[in-house]
């Protein structure tokens, strides 16, 4: 199959820069700024953002499942995309820049988080799906997820350059900072969104099935599919780990080693190196496979975890270069499941005879954010647990030795869960090829 042009590459990859950003704050500031500055309890904090995520069990499947079988002049997934984003902003606006200490609960927490990820799931869902579409190429396929989300990158590292330019002006507090992530996105997205909408082909469905699937039969052999089950127990390992550390990172700069301008920096640096691997980890995929490949790197990151709870207050330098020789992996996790669940998606096509791409990007996208809720609930909740909750009392010395051995050990031992689902997986470079020839003898099922 004919490579895609890099210029397709480019406006596919676009809204990213800005989507990308959207939840990231989520883990990296919302919990700090609400328990810190808003004065809520910790673990109501982590509560709330966990129990906003109940919505996604409807909304992720259904949306999927609609955005599969709808039929317009725009094609599957752009329309959806284009409904979802002002909603998107709107949540980003009100959760972002809430008000004065006194006045914001948490049931505002709760409610513009659901309406955040609610907004979120109606962009991004078709958008990973419309990427998963471009090609069908086993090696191609990690091309596209790779040009996402290195944008999604690129992204957050604008957004912490954007922080670092903030903190030269001193303005350092949680709330200014959230405020002006708030605009820059709101007047982003919409800007980024255009050219990938108008600029990038929308492929028409591959399958045209004779008669609609039932739901609950579809939703049957979405569980009965092995490699997609597999790839669900190794992303809930995999993205917890992560959000438990993305969670972590500024309470443990600003409590253990009390260098909390370490954090934007600290973050800058850790996406430069990530993004500047991305190369590196697809010839390692192209060497490899996919799977192996995933599971390597979320081993190197799980394994340079485990040593974090040994360093001492006063290390927040050599913590930070660590961190940064850590994170290498961290992009190829994303972009090499992605490019995977798009092979598993070929697999129920021939099981199926429908093309439910969307339906499975729903699944996996509730996945996904099970795994980032599960994540900050055991990010916000084992510390809180162990004595550590800053907005109660000035933490302990015990409690900050809990909190930098949650950071460390939880991570490295949910990375080291995940590893095993995928190391003999089923769906290899041959048999994708295999189940591409399948589908291309049957046009029609």
């Amino acid at each position: 199959m004919k490579p895609l042009a890099t210029r397709t590459l480019v406006f596919y990859a676009l809204p990213n820069l800005a989507s990308s950003v959207a939840t990231l704050p989520l883990a990296l500031f919302v919990p700090s700024f609400y328990a810190d500055d808003l004065g809520l309890p910790l673990a109501a904090v982590g509560a709330a953002i966990a129990a906003s995520r109940i919505l996604d069990v409807v909304t992720d499947p259904l949306v999927g499942q609609l955005s599969d079988r709808t039929r317009s002049r725009f094609g599957r997934r752009k329309p959806f995309i284009a409904a979802g984003a002002p909603l998107l902003l709107l949540a980003i606006w009100q959760l972002f820049v809430p008000g004065e200490r006194g006045s914001v609960g948490v049931a505002h927490l709760a409610a513009w988080t659901a309406l955040l990820f609610l907004g979120f799931t109606i962009v991004d869902l078709p958008y990973k799906a419309w990427g998963a579409e471009l090609s069908t190429d086993y090696s191609e396929r990690s091309r596209v997820a790779a040009w996402r989300e290195g944008a999604g990158f690129v992204g957050q590292i604008l957004l912490l350059l954007l922080l670092l330019v903030l903190g030269l002006q001193g303005i350092e507090k949680a709330p200014n900072q959230l405020h002006a992530i708030a605009v820059a996105l709101v007047a982003a997205l919409p800007l980024l969104l255009l050219p990938a909408l108008v600029r990038v082909r929308e492929p028409p469905p591959e399958v045209e099935p004779r008669e609609a699937l039932p739901v609950l039969r579809g939703l049957r052999l979405v569980a009965e599919n092995p490699a997609f089950l597999r790839m669900i127990g190794a992303v809930l390992c995999f993205v917890s780990g992560a959000l438990v550390q993305g969670t972590l990172h500024r309470l443990v700069l600003t409590h253990v080693f009390g260098r909390e301008d370490l954090f934007p920096p600290m973050i800058f640096l850790e996406n430069v190196a990530t993004l500047a691997c991305v190369p590196l980890w697809l010839r390692v995929s192209d060497a490899i496979g996919k799977h192996r490949a995933l599971a390597l790197a979320a081993l190197w990151l799980g394994g340079l975890s485990l040593p974090l709870p040994l360093f001492e207050p006063g290390s927040g330098g050599l913590f930070v270069a660590w961190m940064v020789l850590r994170g290498t992996s961290f992009a190829s996790i994303l972009f090499l499941s992605n490019s995977i669940a798009a092979d598993v998606v070929d697999y129920d096509t021939v099981a199926s005879g429908r093309q439910r791409t969307g339906l499975y990007f729903g699944v996996w996208g509730m996945a996904i954010k099970a795994a980032v809720a599960l994540g900050v609930l055991l990010a916000t909740l084992v510390p809180s647990l162990l004595g550590f909750d800053p907005g109660r009392a000035a933490p302990s010395a015990d409690a900050k030795a809990a909190l930098l051995a949650v950071y460390g050990l939880l991570p490295g031992l949910l990375m080291a869960a995940g590893a095993p689902f995928l190391w003999n997986f089923p769906i290899t470079r041959e048999v994708q090829r295999r189940l591409r020839a399948q589908i291309g003898e049957r046009p029609s099922f």
